[in-house]
């Protein structure tokens, strides 16, 4: 498995693919048409790789951008960017990826254009939403995920407790225990 999933929402895991954004040299995790391809099946949206070229690439990108603009502008309490809103909304409207039942289950399959209007919709809903009031920034500073908070007080402070959590939570123990020893 070549990406991760920590938010459990794929609109959110997408923007992810461009890791510690504030870094000098972010680390994309979308360098070729392959990669998206691999990041469609791992997420579970398509069966099959649907076959994504330079083209289709960019145009992702492209859409990762526009969605992480409008979450940014959220959670800043801004007014969300019209050009960004046009991209997403233009993703909307094309046809999402088919979902079939079929005598061995359920099946998904569908074109990069496809995959990214699935997306596109996603991100309509929860930007557009009561969701967007949940939105919020992993914690720690060198991770830039962004997270639906559904915890019970709405206290959340990382992506996910097995990644960002546990290297904060190790971090404050180390510095107390050398702290302690000095």
């Amino acid at each position: 498995m070549r990406h991760v999933f920590p938010c459990g929402t794929l609109p959110l895991d997408f923007v992810g693919t461009l890791r510690a954004r504030r870094d000098e040299a972010p680390a994309e995790k979308l360098a070729a048409g392959a990669s998206l391809d691999d990041w469609f099946v791992e997420s579970g949206m398509c069966d099959t790789p649907p076959g994504a070229d330079e083209f289709d690439l960019v145009t992702a990108i492209d859409l990762r951008e526009s969605i992480y603009s409008l979450i940014t502008a959220r959670l800043a309490g801004e007014p969300l960017p019209a050009a960004d809103v046009d991209a997403v909304n233009r993703h909307a409207g094309r046809p999402p990826v088919k979902v079939r039942l079929g005598p061995d289950g359920v099946r998904h399959t569908g074109s990069v254009s496809q995959g990214l209007s699935t997306l596109a919709r996603a991100a309509v809903e929860i930007l557009g939403g009561d969701e967007g009031a949940l939105l919020r920034e992993c914690a720690r500073p060198e991770c830039t995920q962004v997270y639906l908070d559904r915890s019970r007080g709405r206290r959340r402070e990382w992506c996910a407790m097995r990644t960002c959590g546990n290297r904060v939570k190790a971090a404050a123990y180390r510095a107390r225990k050398g702290t302690a020893a000095a």
